[in-house]
């Protein structure tokens, strides 16, 4: 199975190209400025002239529109694992996967999925406790919150109802009941780290994830992208996949 990878010479294109066969899959293309030093690399979607049966983009949301001009050239499926796309950008994804298969997740990680199953549940479970995001990241995201702490507070305010969400804190801000508080940390190499924390009288539980490095987010993007290969046309999450 072949795939096409945008941003390919970056950190998570490079993993994608390593991490390939393992999956069943062969990087035969990528889309980036710099080339890849092993596979064909295109600065501009219309000049690709390789085919391929699936798209994986894990770059930034500025190339969404060259994704998407790909997949319908191509007649493509696409995993988007890229965050920070804007209310815009989300209506051409949502029209796009009536075209193709679509699969969106800010998070390929199997187990940060299962953590989104298991917030619910404490979520619901825990119904009277404060519940406090804290999220860590490499100095090199841009976007705060990440992806994949605004997907673990929507799974605990879908368990319980509505929930303000609260970014950060700073001077006088005493908390309010039923708020879910969002926090970010920017620093070094880290890869990505999440902490729920359900606070109540006399107690705290935690639900945490580490990853401890980028190739469980290549597999989950290749074991989504044979999932696609099947799929009809329509917007797809991990929770489809698993």
């Amino acid at each position: 199975m072949r795939a096409f990878i945008i941003g390919i010479n970056g950190k998570m294109g490079r993993m994608l190209v390593d991490t390939a066969a393992e999956s069943g899959f062969t990087a035969v293309g990528g889309l980036d400025r710099v080339p890849h030093p092993t596979v064909p690399t295109f600065a501009d979607a219309s000049a690709v002239n390789v085919a391929f049966d699936v798209i994986i983009d894990f770059s930034r949301p500025e190339l969404l529109d060259a994704v998407v001009a790909l997949s319908r050239a191509h007649k493509t499926p696409v995993v988007l694992a890229t965050t920070g796309y804007s209310e815009k950008q989300l209506a051409e994804i949502e029209q796009l996967s009536r075209e193709v298969p679509v699969l969106k997740s800010a998070n390929m990680s199997v187990g940060v999925n299962l953590l989104l199953s298991l917030v619910a549940q404490a979520a619901k479970a825990l119904g009277n406790y404060d519940i406090e995001i804290v999220e860590k990241h490499h100095n090199k995201k841009v976007d705060a919150p990440s992806g994949t702490a605004l997907l673990l507070a929507d799974a605990a305010r879908d368990a319980r109802g509505t929930a303000p969400y609260v970014y950060g804190r700073n001077g006088h801000c005493p908390r309010n009941e039923g708020e879910i508080g969002i926090h970010a940390v920017r620093g070094g190499t880290i890869v990505g780290e999440h902490d729920v924390l359900f606070c109540g009288k006399d107690e705290t539980v935690s639900i945490s994830h580490t990853a401890l490095s980028r190739v469980v987010f290549a597999q989950g993007a290749f074991r989504a992208a044979h999932f696609l290969l099947t799929a009809a046309p329509g917007l797809y999450s991990m929770k489809d996949v698993l």
